[in-house]
């Protein structure tokens, strides 16, 4: 017996997957029930999202490369940060 699940998602997410599912030659719902068995096979689920760092930790880390010092090893991150703000 089928049943409907309603979801909400962006609809950008929504249009994306569905684009995805169809190159793959499936319907969305196919790639749904997909998840929906092995999340209850396995009792976990996984998210995974690019890691996006904020701009000033991104403009830190540039800095210790830029430094040549990415091999240092701090106790505190107040060491690390400190650190960071020597001039190169």
């Amino acid at each position: 017996m089928k049943t409907v699940l309603n979801v909400k998602t962006d609809k950008e997410v929504k249009e994306q997957a569905q684009a995805l599912a169809k190159h793959l030659g499936v319907p969305l719902s196919v790639v749904v029930n997909g998840y929906l068995r092995e999340f209850i096979r396995s009792g976990e689920f996984t998210l995974r999202a690019a890691p996006t760092l904020k701009p000033a930790v991104a403009k830190r880390l540039e800095r210790a490369v830029a430094k040549g010092d990415t091999g240092s090893v701090y106790h505190t991150p107040d060491d690390f940060l400190a650190d960071l703000e020597k001039e190169v």
